[in-house]
């Protein structure tokens, strides 16, 4: 079984170019579902049935001695590494059929992405740069690129000093599966981005050993995603937000207010580097409930 999980697990990493992080996800279900078949005496592929998998997806949703239940989402993730697994086992003919085919994962409600309103991102960006320390230059640059670009957390820690020019304002994002996309940076953005650059990096970077990352940490090394969350959380806490926020929700409030301000869906589909329109779409549901919610509370006879 072990041999092969690392056989899909490599065709998805060279042929398909699946980023690093899913793949330790995928590598991280497949483990369970190996452990949930050597518990039912199932060692060999080629020997799991359909039932193995229906048996699996039961105890995910309703849980066990060592895991709690998994929401209907987390489950249905799960499940689809179980299937894209058996499915790529029987493409190349190591077992005869895949006995996963059949078994749907469930369904998951609909859930609108959480964007906070501009003043609130206002509040987050300016209590994230208290004082004219390297840090706090830092974590402006980085709350402002994280908004500005609606970048992902991962695109922004491993950004490069190439990856930024200055001149066009734009910077250079790398997105899953290794994608590119540039994107504009706004002139809050690039200007907190050049006060940290110019003021604040060249602190932190003759304390390490010259990594070219944009964002460094105070030893000098690239700043982890960790870290990153870090700066978001206190930002929060300095500006009395309440509710869970992280670096998604930034991503999210500038896609929702992108669309809120008039911008066509597939721009913002490449400004987000969706590789579907259709996962960007979901940010018009947003827009068009806050346009309900101000009709049914403005219009005479909206009740």
């Amino acid at each position: 079984m072990g041999r092969a999980v690392d056989a899909w697990l490599t065709h998805l990493d060279v042929e398909r170019g699946v980023s690093r992080n899913t793949l330790t996800a995928y590598r991280r279900d497949l483990a369970r579902w190996a452990a949930h078949l050597a518990s039912a005496g199932v060692e060999r592929p080629e020997d799991v049935r359909e039932a193995h998998v229906a048996e699996f997806l039961a105890r995910l949703r309703e849980g066990d001695e060592h895991h709690p239940p998994l929401a209907a989402s987390s489950a249905a993730r799960t499940l689809v590494a179980v299937r894209g697994f058996h499915r790529f086992l029987a493409l190349e003919g190591v077992m005869d059929a895949d006995p996963a085919r059949t078994v749907s994962p469930p369904r998951v409600p609909a859930r609108l992405p959480k964007a906070i309103p501009v003043q609130d991102v206002e509040r987050l960006l300016d209590a994230a740069s208290v004082g004219d320390t390297p840090a706090a230059l830092r974590d402006r640059a980085l709350l402002e690129v994280l908004y500005g670009t609606g970048a992902r957390i991962s695109e922004a820690v491993t950004l490069d000093v190439d990856d930024v020019d200055g001149e066009d304002g734009v910077v250079r994002l790398r997105g899953k599966g290794g994608k590119e996309r540039l994107v504009p940076l706004g002139s809050y953005a690039a200007s907190a981005l050049s006060a940290w650059l110019v003021r604040g990096r060249p602190v932190f970077a003759a304390r390490g050993r010259g990594t070219p990352a944009v964002f460094l940490n105070a030893r000098g090394g690239r700043l982890s995603r960790q870290s990153a969350w870090s700066v978001l959380r206190a930002a929060a806490d300095r500006a009395q937000l309440g509710g869970h926020l992280s670096p998604h929700t930034l991503r999210h409030s500038f896609a929702t207010h992108l669309l809120e301000g008039g911008a066509d869906v597939r721009v913002v589909q490449e400004l987000l580097g969706h590789a579907s329109v259709t996962t960007t779409q979901v940010y018009t549901l947003v827009t068009v409930q806050h346009l309900r919610e101000v009709y049914a509370q403005s219009h005479p006879r909206a009740r």
